[in-house]
């Protein structure tokens, strides 16, 4: 397990400076490498990195930060990723003080830690604004690019490719009216190597479930209403061969930019005092206040299988000394039992029946919840406490299989 730990912790940070790399983009593209150092750092409020470049080219159009570094802010980790050189072209700066750059193109990523090497390329971003203000409470106090790209991508552990990307990319559209942005991405070609876990029981497990290779993809799409803070996931697809396929559909409101501006705020001071439990907590309580201004619209969530669940029957049962058949039958006897504890009045037979009907013929199972008027958080919360049978009603809650 340790060389997967390792592959792992080396990933993560790949994945994080990967997501720092939205805000780069700036970081390079100013007449005035000070300020637009400044407008970026201002445009990532979150403030969880800060960036910094060894010296700042200049040709033309074409700004190029030499030695870039992400640095986080806070935690135990302070050490610098480095980035290399970044080459911004297109770059041009707009009478309001923001900034506009046509293409960002980052240098191919080789991180090497504790017998484990992560190679990506081909990373790259588009159509990128950088605000010259981020108190305008719209869409131009924000840092927005039209395409972000990836891959390939490998992650080798002790010489053995153990994970692979071929390919990831995210786009977003501001529309016509600046009210709302829409967005999409994928991931192609997503291969995860189970097969060399050294723990003897998980190792077992793997293959009797037949994980040892993962493969599949990713797929989403939405959009953000800003003035009624509106997020609708139209479409967020998980699918593996051989495995199955999430998807999940889903709508809220209230998550307005002064919401994500107050979480922000509050997030900033759980982190100043991270070591002061009653600054936690009280951090903590203000942030489910802020969670109050949400509302639930709607949710799917579908699951088609493709062989793991009666894979995974069979090794239940095996665990238990019986069939993957004979488990099934135990499985379709507890549901009801765990499902009285829940409370959920009536809802309960809809939910075994449903379950019942999967268990006899695995091909899909699917919770739906749509409210006829949106539902507030602490109302879905007072209720899950409270009243729990009327939380289906509620939410206007159903389970199906095998349509």
């Amino acid at each position: 397990m340790t060389t997967h730990k390792s592959a792992a912790l080396l990933a993560g940070r790949l994945l994080w400076a990967s997501a720092a790399i939205a805000i780069l983009p700036s970081s390079a593209f100013a007449l005035d490498g000070q300020d637009l150092l400044a407008k970026i750092n201002a445009a990532y409020a979150a403030g969880t990195a800060s960036i910094t470049a060894g010296s700042v080219d200049i040709s033309g159009d074409v700004v190029t930060l030499r030695d870039t570094k992400l640095k986080p802010a806070k935690g135990e980790n302070q050490t610098p990723v480095s980035i290399g050189d970044v080459k911004m072209s297109g770059v041009s700066e707009n009478e309001d003080g923001s900034y506009e750059i046509d293409r960002v193109d980052f240098q191919p990523l080789n991180l090497v830690e504790k017998g484990s090497t992560i190679n990506a390329s081909d990373l790259y971003l588009a159509g990128v604004t950088i605000p010259a203000k981020t108190d305008s409470g719209d869409l131009a106090s924000l840092l927005v690019y039209e395409k972000a790209h990836v891959g390939p991508v490998s992650v080798r552990s002790e010489g053995k490719e153990v994970l692979s990307m071929a390919e990831a990319q995210g786009t977003s559209t501001i529309e016509d009216d600046g009210a709302s942005v829409s967005f999409d991405g994928w991931i192609k070609g997503f291969k995860l190597d189970l097969s060399t876990i050294d723990d003897p029981k998980s190792k077992d497990a793997i293959e009797k479930l037949g994980l040892s290779m993962l493969d599949g993809g990713m797929t989403v799409k939405g959009s953000w209403e800003l003035q009624s803070g509106t997020i609708d996931v139209e479409s967020y697809v998980v699918d593996f061969k051989n495995v199955g396929k999430l998807s999940l559909s889903f709508s809220l409101s209230g998550y307005t930019l002064d919401l994500v501006k107050q979480l922000q705020e509050t997030a900033k001071a759980m982190e100043a005092n991270a070591k002061d439990p009653q600054a936690q907590q009280a951090s903590g309580i203000a942030i489910l206040g802020l969670m109050q201004q949400m509302s639930f619209l709607g949710a799917d969530i579908r699951f088609d299988d493709a062989g793991i669940t009666e894979r995974a029957l069979a090794y239940a049962g095996s665990q238990q000394g019986v069939s993957g058949k004979d488990m099934g039958q135990m499985v379709k006897a507890m549901v009801p039992l765990m499902l009285a504890q829940a409370k959920l009045g009536d809802f309960q037979n809809v939910v075994t029946a449903a379950v019942n009907a999967y268990i006899d013929n695995p091909k899909n199972l699917t919770v739906s919840a749509t409210p006829e008027k949106p539902v507030p958080f602490p109302m879905i919360v007072g209720a899950a406490m409270g009243a729990p049978e009327t939380l289906p009603k509620v939410l206007g809650a159903k389970v199906t299989a095998n349509n």
